[in-house]
């Protein structure tokens, strides 16, 4: 076991330092690298402009007007969510190794897109109709918020399939034009002096009639017949889309319910600073995001699975050593970066900041074992794990942050992200010693 854990830790035989040095050295030139940085470029611009745009939002509408806004934008991201159908994984994984398959995915795309959309949309009125009482927002911002889903799940699964074909500075572009667009269509509207959210909404809405035209575009060179939807397509597509799915749907629990649980048990001002604490760790959280953006679609057109095994090895040693480091700094940072942008009111934030650093840590690294797999047909490990980590995280959170406060919940988060690492580790160890070997 020492020497298959050795393995999966080095690249080739030699000084671990060499292994890295050569890593380094390979990646200065790599295409691949040059892509993650771009991505992680443009995540950091769209994270500023976001921040601006809630600013701008916020000071234009008011408290009562922002949250308003607010309710009708979760409505419209919920509806994505749920109408996917897992899609936008599948999409990047079929089109990866296999171009062919471009029109017809993009066929079903767009059927996806606008006829479940459309069926999202009635789901989701008749509930608000049977159930007055649940309906946050009314009116034209309900209409709005409603509308918004369709364009959503378009650009949405066009981006995976911009992201299949390798077309990554053409994702990055449609980022950050979206972002850019919509930030200003908000500013001419502030500057005209009548500002409601039904308004802030229709601007994100306007800029898929730019970005969604500018992404077939993109995608036109490639297309070698009409786009017509393929129900064979779609029912290939559709059980690894299910998987994809419901191991984000799982994922995203072990990654949020500790926050709803902390609101529950110990209040609104526990929930902020430990909301902090996890905004804080999702920041250095967003370069492994970036690697495994980039990592999915390279993996997929890989012809074989010791070559996969090769690269996301390597990737994850990469990970590994980079977020130690960049955990080692945010240790040593934490207390003076809280005092300098939140105030010594929020020093009660430091604590379990560091401690979901060994979390996000293996979390990294993980992300890129969940890519690997991902590009091997998600073998139902991508679904146990999260499944499994999600309900020892609730367990977990349950048990300790009655004693500990929001250190426990940093705890049990961290406990829970090992978890699903070493159910990777071994997965690979067991299931798949051919690779391996």
């Amino acid at each position: 076991m020492r020497t298959k854990i050795y393995a999966l830790l080095t690249v080739r035989s030699g000084s671990f330092r060499q292994t890295l040095f050569d890593l380094y050295r390979r990646s200065i030139a790599s295409d691949f690298i040059r892509k993650v940085m771009e991505t992680f470029a443009t995540q950091v611009l769209q994270v500023c402009i976001s921040l601006l745009t809630t600013v701008l939002v916020a000071r234009a509408l008011g408290p009562e007007g922002r949250g308003l806004y607010a309710v009708a934008s979760a409505i419209s991201a919920m509806g994505v969510q749920f109408g996917n159908l897992g899609l936008h994984a599948s999409n990047t994984y079929y089109v990866a190794k296999n171009r062919e398959l471009l029109p017809s995915l993009l066929g079903n795309t767009i059927a996806v897109s606008f006829v479940f959309g459309s069926f999202v949309i009635g789901l989701i009125w008749l509930i608000f109709s049977l159930w007055p009482t649940a309906q946050p927002v009314h009116g034209l911002l309900l209409i709005m918020a409603l509308a918004w889903i369709p364009f959503g799940l378009a650009y949405m699964l066009m981006q995976n399939l911009l992201l299949g074909i390798h077309k990554v500075r053409a994702f990055n572009i449609s980022e950050i034009v979206t972002k850019i667009l919509g930030i200003t269509l908000i500013g001419l509207i502030v500057m005209s002096g009548n500002v409601t959210a039904e308004k802030i909404l229709l601007a994100g809405l306007i800029t898929f009639f730019f970005t969604l035209p500018w992404m077939l575009w993109c995608l036109k060179p490639y297309i070698v017949s009409f786009p017509f939807p393929s129900f064979t397509v779609f029912k290939e597509n559709i059980f690894y889309g299910l998987k994809a799915y419901l191991g984000a749907f799982f994922a995203f629990l072990v990654l949020r319910v500790d926050l709803l649980m902390v609101k529950h048990i110990l209040g609104a001002q526990q929930a902020g600073y430990y909301s902090i604490a996890v905004t804080m760790t999702n920041m250095l959280f967003m370069l492994p995001v970036a690697i495994g953006t980039i990592l999915f679609p390279k993996l997929s057109s890989l012809s074989t699975e010791p070559d996969k095994w090769i690269l996301a090895k390597k990737v994850a040693l990469l990970v590994g050593v980079m977020m130690v480091v960049i955990a080692g700094l945010a240790t040593l940072l934490a207390a003076p970066l809280v005092r300098l942008l939140f105030g010594m009111a929020f020093l009660p934030v430091v604590i379990p900041f560091i401690c979901l650093l060994p979390g996000i840590v293996m979390l990294s690294i993980n992300s890129i074992y969940m890519n690997y797999f991902a590009s091997m047909g998600m073998p139902l490990i991508t679904v146990y794990s999260p499944a499994i980590a999600a309900i020892f995280n609730i367990l977990l959170n349950l048990k300790i942050i009655p004693i500990f406060g929001v250190v426990g919940a940093s705890i049990a988060s961290t406990v829970s992200y090992g978890f699903m690492l070493i159910a990777s580790i071994v997965y690979i160890f067991y299931a798949k010693r051919n690779v391996l070997s």
